[in-house]
């Protein structure tokens, strides 16, 4: 298993040297004397006596290493039609601008920022400035309803908010600082000031006294660089609110010392980047894809990073991404596998590969979601290229399990997310505790203490971090994923915890079943839940998409279907029934809302999840679930 097996061992056998020996990638103020203090926090703290900045290390350091010149961030925008480069010595000015500005507002060490933006390259800015004076930014997804921002206003109590006027999408503007205004008004708890990033294609009102215009702040102040302020490697770097299943959402903590460890230690080891190259996570700044992959990891290792303002299709087509992987030289793509289903659905020939140059590319990694072996099979055949499935968490910040390209690529298992990462020793543990033997369907479960990176606390809420993911497992961090080990080592997250269904006494897993169906040559992407049923308690029941130009009859399509899943996991699934839609519902970052779909089926109350990227799509379920005599639900 080439340099992965030798790799990981010698982490198990000594942790805390592994990671002291991982620390020396890091410029430090202060060199931690003590690697891990299993007394600190909930689990333990990672290089708790060192002292550290990261936009020191994202910027700073590859400047002074007469490294200024080399590009280290491309803006793609096929919205805009726009494309701009900037060498780390353009990144250094704009952020050093642009913190200046905060701390004549009066940002210090320690206090929030919301940064409220779209995917343009000041929200990068932001981030990094905010780093350089040691406060805490808290990133919101562009465009996120009034109330859900307001509730993360009330939680992190920030001093400035960074927002933008609009954002834009292939078929509309959206406005986001009435939105940014209502949530404001909402909130007990108000900022001092706004920047607001005015943009071409729609300009918003400014309010006297609270909004500043961000070109002209940060034009008054361009030239100035304030000292990168010392903080504990212990210190919050950032805060990034998960939606929480209470509706109340979760203020996932990141440090920052143990935080730039694992990012500079995965750029090598696990997506085997260089220095110099261009990496490409085609994902947002709102999502903990965003925060690790776009802004921190490849600025930390000396790569160019993508911020890329588009779809996978429609602007203008299913070949954006070969366009952007050719222009610009991107040698790793990070994307999830909803768009490359998306990409699929409209190109299943993948005719579109083969008008671009894809020379310089390697590798394209995929997470965010399960990825169905159809979906990774197709990939491979097109790209002809090394394609890696690996799973991790906004908790974690890094990935889990994954095939380590750095390491050696190890045999891919199409289903799986590979093996564990070092730093991770994950088991499979019944709801009792138990550990279950190999290629059993359980519990996927983390021995602590998480490695660097692993979020360790929540914001303001110790109490709900120990029961969300302390309590039910001592000694363990609960990931609230099912799978299996199998005897090889390889992982496989089949659903959610709450996504495993119980038909008649027979624990079964919703993404095996969706396994199967994607499986299909008509079928573009599919989804699974358990509906309740007074015989079984519960009940599969099936959506698809059928790929462009397929033009199947629904009926014989669901009857191959169901025949399909009788065949591969048999009769005791009790699948009998699959229904066409024309879209599922989905967040802005891909994943599909099953729990939602299950709450329309069984008639159960729900709120508008924050993250659904168009809520029209639910009334359609709706309708579909009451033409096969499913009551719809009441929001």
């Amino acid at each position: 298993m080439s340099r992965y097996k030798q790799t990981y061992a010698e982490w198990s056998t000594d942790p805390e040297r592994f990671w002291m020996n991982a620390a020396s990638s890091i410029d430090w103020i202060k060199a931690p004397e003590t690697a891990f203090d299993p007394d600190m926090g909930a689990y333990g703290r990672w290089f708790p006596d060192g002292v550290c900045n990261t936009c020191w290390n994202a910027v700073d350091r590859h400047v002074a290493a007469g490294n200024g010149d080399r590009l280290a961030l491309v803006y793609d925008s096929p919205v805009t039609q726009t494309v701009k480069r900037y060498s780390f010595h353009d990144l250094q000015t704009e952020i050093g601008a642009l913190a200046e500005v905060l701390r004549l507002n009066g940002v210090d060490k320690g206090d929030r920022v919301i940064i409220y933006m779209p995917m343009v390259p000041e929200a990068i800015f932001s981030m990094l400035a905010c780093a350089r004076l040691g406060a805490i930014h808290s990133v919101v997804f562009g465009g996120f309803a009034a109330a859900e921002l307001a509730t993360r206003i009330e939680d992190a109590k920030p001093k400035v908010i960074i927002s933008a006027s609009c954002g834009i999408e292939p078929n509309r503007i959206v406005a986001y600082k009435p939105l940014l205004d209502a949530a404001i008004a909402m909130s007990e708890d108000k900022p001092e000031k706004c920047i607001i990033l005015q943009r071409d294609a729609l300009t918003a009102d400014m309010i006297d006294g609270q909004d500043l215009d961000y070109s002209t702040e940060v034009g008054a102040t361009k030239g100035t660089l304030p000292e990168c302020v010392p903080v504990l490697a212990t210190d919050p770097a950032y805060i990034l609110y998960t939606s929480g299943t209470t509706g109340q959402p979760k203020g996932v903590v990141r440090d920052t010392g143990g935080h730039m460890v694992a990012m500079k230690w995965s750029m090598e080891h696990h997506y085997d980047v260089k220095p110099g190259e261009v990496f490409w996570a085609a994902s947002d700044v709102g999502w903990v894809v965003g925060h690790s992959y776009i802004c921190y990891a490849p600025l930390l290792h000396g790569c160019a990073t993508v911020v890329y303002e588009g779809k996978p299709v429609g602007t203008p087509d299913a070949g954006a991404f070969w366009r952007v992987i050719q222009d610009h030289k991107v040698v790793a793509l990070f994307t999830a596998p909803t768009a490359f289903r998306a990409i699929r659905k409209e190109d299943p020939s993948g005719a579109l590969i083969d008008q671009h140059d894809l020379n310089h590319f390697r590798t394209l990694f995929l997470a965010g979601e399960r990825s169905d072996p159809a979906t990774i099979e197709w990939a491979q055949q097109k790209l002809k290229r090394p394609v890696v499935d690996h799973w991790w968490q906004t908790e974690t910040g890094w990935p889990m399990s994954g095939n380590p390209v750095g390491l050696g690529v190890l045999p891919v298992k199409p289903g799986s997310p590979g093996v564990p990462m070092p730093g991770y020793r994950i088991e499979v543990l019944d709801d009792e505790g138990r550990q279950l033997p190999a290629g059993t369907l359980g519990n996927i479960v983390c021995k602590l203490p998480l490695p660097p990176s692993g979020t360790p606390t929540l914001w303001n809420a110790e109490e709900r971090f120990h029961k969300a993911y302390l309590e039910d497992f001592p000694g363990y961090y609960a990931t609230s994923d099912a799978g299996i080990v199998d005897e090889d080592g390889y992982v496989f997250i089949m659903a959610r915890t709450d996504d495993i269904i119980n038909v008649a006494g027979h624990r079964l897993s919703t993404g095996a079943m969706e396994e199967v169906i994607a499986a299909h040559q008509d079928i573009a992407e599919c989804a699974v839940v358990g509906a309740a049923d007074a015989l079984k308690g519960q009940l599969p029941i099936g959506f698809f998409v059928q790929n462009d130009g397929a033009s199947r009859d629904p009926v014989e399509l669901e009857r191959e279907l169901v025949s399909l899943v009788r065949e591969k996991i048999g009769a005791v699934a009790a699948f009998k029934t699959a229904m066409e839609v024309e879209r599922l519902p989905k967040t802005r970052s891909g994943k599909v809302l099953r729990g939602t779909m299950q709450k329309l089926a069984d008639n159960e109350a729900f709120k508008m999840p924050a993250a659904i990227d168009d809520p029209a799509i639910l009334d359609e379920i709706s309708s579909v679930l009451a033409n096969r005599g499913y009551r719809k639900a009441s929001k």
